[in-house]
């Protein structure tokens, strides 16, 4: 009786890394990678040898060294005989500072604008065409120098709101607006977590209280986690709606507590007072000084881009179905309710994605900020430090990776929410 046995297996073939499809992708992948990493290896050595051959050598030991200049607007405490590094830092966060603004107020602009390009009403929507097609047309770096030219020449000088002048400040004697800035009041603190220290006041020696970073770091974290709360009383809350078809009373305070309330027992505890700025000499005192260069470039910034993201807000309320809003104009919904609960709800899921790319755009054009001498860290890092250290290499590396990873942070965190937001499928 005969038998049906198996043919034998052929044994493994280098050519199969080739000419089989189950090892060819494996074979290119591999040799690409190996390809890659040596020319980074040799690129790395060539710029060792070139910078041998020049009597430089490739450390970050510049970064401790004495900086020797000031920075004009800076959320930290820095002098000239601060480090580089320092100095770096004091650039990072005035970058991040006019990034943040640029891009809540940028979004603010664009929804609105977005929104109101759409209305029934004739001279609203060519207004907001106007807009749209002016910014977004003519160049960022001209927008930022016309602001600034208009901030500079356009205000009055300190002197003028002396008593008697020709200039009063607004907002119940509180907010100046001049040409070297805007004053607003500051928040400060008598008591400090970081304890007290001596200094110079009018000449006179006085105990005053540390400047304590963590006491700002405290208030911004009860106002985050102040945030997460709310949200979670607010999930609750349509929880219960869901269920029981009765929405439990009182939500709106119960979330506006819970973020005000332990805010402003942390405010009393620090002993919290209002600096006004005030005129004396030449110059305002107290307050907060808003340099305009920062107003120039946060103004440029937020109105350019604000532009982008309306036809970017237009764009994903056309996406969503007119029988949505059919829907709810049936159910009786005014058109403000029916915009915030259907369309626009609906609406992000079109635009979050080219939104991160504003974002990022945003945070990256900010490098333009060196046109009107505002020191973000293109200026510091990559500017005067690389001059004064000759540390070209060095000082690049660290600007491109801090742009890097702010752009990473921004996309990932984006890419979270729209994540949240897009349709779930079965």
């Amino acid at each position: 009786m005969a038998t049906m046995t198996d043919p034998p297996s052929e044994g493994f073939r280098i050519s199969q890394l080739i000419y089989d499809t189950r090892y060819r992708s494996i074979t290119i992948q591999v040799v690409a990678f190996i390809l890659i990493m040596a020319g980074l290896v040799w690129l790395v050595d060539n710029t060792i040898h070139n910078l041998s051959v020049l009597g430089k050598d490739f450390n970050f030991g510049f970064l401790g060294q004495r900086s020797g200049y000031d920075i004009n607007q800076r959320l930290v405490e820095y002098s000239n005989n601060s480090t580089h590094g320092r100095a770096a830092l004091v650039g990072i966060l005035n970058t991040l500072l006019v990034a943040v603004l640029g891009c809540i107020t940028a979004t603010v602009l664009g929804v609105i604008a977005g929104v109101l390009r759409l209305s029934n009403n004739w001279v609203i929507s060519k207004l907001m065409t106007v807009y749209v097609e002016g910014f977004r047309n003519i160049p960022l770096l001209l927008w930022i120098i016309v602001i600034f030219a208009v901030m500079t020449e356009g205000t009055p000088q300190p002197r003028d709101f002396r008593e008697g002048g020709t200039a009063s400040m607004i907002a119940f004697e509180s907010v100046a607006v001049s040409n070297r800035g805007i004053y607003i009041p500051n928040i400060v603190f008598t008591r400090s977590l970081g304890g007290n220290e001596t200094a110079e006041v009018d000449g006179a020696t006085q105990v005053v209280p540390a400047a304590a970073p963590v006491d700002w770091f405290l208030v911004l974290a009860l106002i985050v986690g102040g945030v997460f709360v709310a949200r979670f009383i607010e999930r609750k809350a349509t929880a219960t709606q869901e269920a029981t078809g009765v929405r439990p009373p009182g939500t709106f305070w119960k979330k506006l507590g819970v973020i005000v309330l332990p805010t402003l027992i942390l405010f009393v505890i620090l002993g919290a007072t209002l600096d006004v700025p005030r005129i004396g000499g030449f110059n305002f005192t107290g307050g907060i000084q808003l340099r305009n260069s920062l107003i120039a470039l946060w103004f440029a910034l937020s109105l350019y881009t604000g532009a982008f993201i309306a036809e970017i807000v237009r764009g994903g309320i056309l996406a969503v179905s007119k029988g949505q809003t059919e829907a709810a104009f049936a159910l009786g919904l005014r058109p403000s309710r029916t915009m915030n609960l259907v369309i626009l709800p609906q609406a992000m899921r079109v635009i979050i994605p080219p939104l991160i790319s504003q974002y990022l755009n945003l945070t990256k054009n900010s490098s333009l900020a060196i046109a009107v001498g505002y020191m973000d860290v293109r200026s510091t890092l990559g500017g005067i430090t690389i001059n004064q250290t000759g540390r070209e290499l060095e000082g690049m590396l660290l600007l491109g990776l801090f742009y890097l990873v702010t752009s990473l942070v921004i996309s990932g965190a984006l890419n979270l929410y729209n994540n949240s937001v897009k349709l779930k499928e079965r």
